[in-house]
């Protein structure tokens, strides 16, 4: 799994008959968490997330249908990561190379855009960040004064 990102709720997804892409929304349990230091809103997709797991549980039109409007059924998925599960609901991690099967479009017609995790920069990551590098990637920020939180200093 070398660099593969998990996904989570919210993850982006596509079918290769439909004009619009929608999010998954993760039905199956309600406990593990990633990427999501609150645990709030990134909750672990499965491949046990199966059947009207989309917020709007439509890619559009589809080209299947003859144009007719879509209902995303998912009936199984391929290309999860058999090393991490989660129980419950005993179900293995999807990653971005994972793909779904739905009964019109057919085996792996549904892909993954974006795994849904964004980066969540909190103040240790500032501290234990090496200030030489930021120097070079962020050469406009002041970082000491970043750090100290000097509200109506310039950061600049």
């Amino acid at each position: 799994m070398a660099l593969k990102e998990m996904l989570v709720q919210g993850a982006t997804c596509k079918c290769n008959f439909g004009t619009t892409p929608d999010k998954l929304k993760v039905l199956t349990q309600s406990k593990y968490y990633l990427n999501d230091h609150e645990g709030k809103s990134k909750l672990a997709a499965t491949h046990k997330d199966i059947g009207a797991t989309f917020e709007k549980n439509t890619f559009g039109s589809c080209k299947k249908m003859n144009n007719n409007p879509c209902t995303a059924t998912v009936t199984a998925w391929s290309g999860y990561y058999k090393k991490v599960s989660y129980d419950p609901p005993k179900g293995y991690v999807l990653t971005e190379d994972s793909k779904a099967t739905c009964p019109v479009g057919g085996k792996d017609c549904i892909t993954i855009i974006k795994s849904g995790q964004t980066a969540e920069p909190t103040k240790q990551n500032f501290k234990n960040a090496d200030e030489e590098l930021l120097s070079h990637i962020l050469p406009v920020v002041n970082m000491k004064n970043f750090e100290k939180g000097n509200g109506n200093k310039s950061i600049f």
